[in-house]
């Protein structure tokens, strides 16, 4: 019976230390994980996970829901635009929905069409000032929620901003070298925090001059009075401002009326080179 004492003691004690075993080993499994936890060094959030900049562009890709806009290969619709209270631009713009064809036919009578290798201005004798930036550069506003993720775009995440009394996420796109027209653009991107949709655009128009003194007068434009069109939010109204880094936007500048956004898919002759027409670069 003395025995008895000894005996349970000497369970107890091999039990203490075969707990305590198991708890320096769970501890050092924790360590290790922690160890082996890969950092991400690109803005990512975790290993093999998106970035958070693509994430980013994800969202407001699918908030405009780009890929039903896709599904369609053409959209045409009416603008009214105008700067400083002059008319600028008074048509129809039909593209196709990747931009890769773009057909402008203005109230005057005058064409401008590219056919996806060239740009041809109709009739041959009209004034060609101001032609080839007219062509791409109202359809890529138009078209710009749907090309943030097209190849040669590159994203830099950036301190929120406000607009109009919102803070509004913003997000900085450049471009590769020889993108486009002028590669030398670059946009800051307004988010709007609840919709997810683009809401504006600060840019610098580089074409035909140099970058220095583009970013002299960079502008902004803002898209309003979204509507539904076979689902797809689309913006009515788009405003233009002055814009700074430090103020946001300033005075308006101009204003677009966009109307009558229809789908079609069969493109005929629209974007063939027209009679009576020349190349305008």
């Amino acid at each position: 019976m003395k025995l008895l004492p000894i005996f349970v003691f000497s369970v107890l004690l091999l039990s203490c230390n075969q707990k305590k075993k198991e708890n320096i080993s769970e501890n050092s499994r924790k360590a290790d994980t922690t160890k082996v936890i890969p950092v991400e060094t690109d803005g990512g959030i975790g290993d093999g996970a998106t970035s958070i900049t693509d994430l980013h562009i994800n969202t407001i890709e699918t908030a405009h829901k780009k890929e039903q806009f896709l599904k369609h290969k053409i959209v045409s619709f009416m603008i009214d635009l105008s700067f400083g209270g002059k008319e600028r631009l008074k048509g129809k713009i039909t593209m196709f929905t990747n931009s890769t064809k773009i057909r402008i036919d203005k109230n005057d009578g005058t064409k401008l069409i590219y056919t996806g290798d060239t740009s041809y201005l109709c009739p041959a004798e009209a004034n060609d000032k101001g032609a080839r930036f007219d062509m791409f550069t109202w359809s890529y506003f138009f078209g710009f929620p749907y090309k943030l993720s097209d190849s040669g775009t590159n994203w830099e995440m950036q301190q929120d901003r406000i607009l109009d009394k919102v803070v509004h996420s913003t997000a900085k796109l450049t471009f590769d070298e020889g993108v486009g027209d002028a590669p030398k653009d670059w946009y800051i991107v307004y988010t709007d925090p609840e919709t997810q949709l683009t809401q504006a655009a600060a840019y610098i128009v580089t074409l035909g001059k140099d970058i220095s003194k583009a970013e002299e007068d960079p502008h902004m434009i803002q898209y309003k009075e979204f509507t539904s069109v076979n689902g797809i939010p689309m913006s009515t109204k788009w405003e233009f401002y002055g814009w700074t880094s430090e103020k946001g936007k300033t005075e308006k500048i101009g204003e677009a009326t966009i109307s009558d956004i229809t789908f079609l898919e069969d493109e005929s002759d629209l974007f063939e080179k027209p009679a009576n027409s020349k190349v305008i670069n």
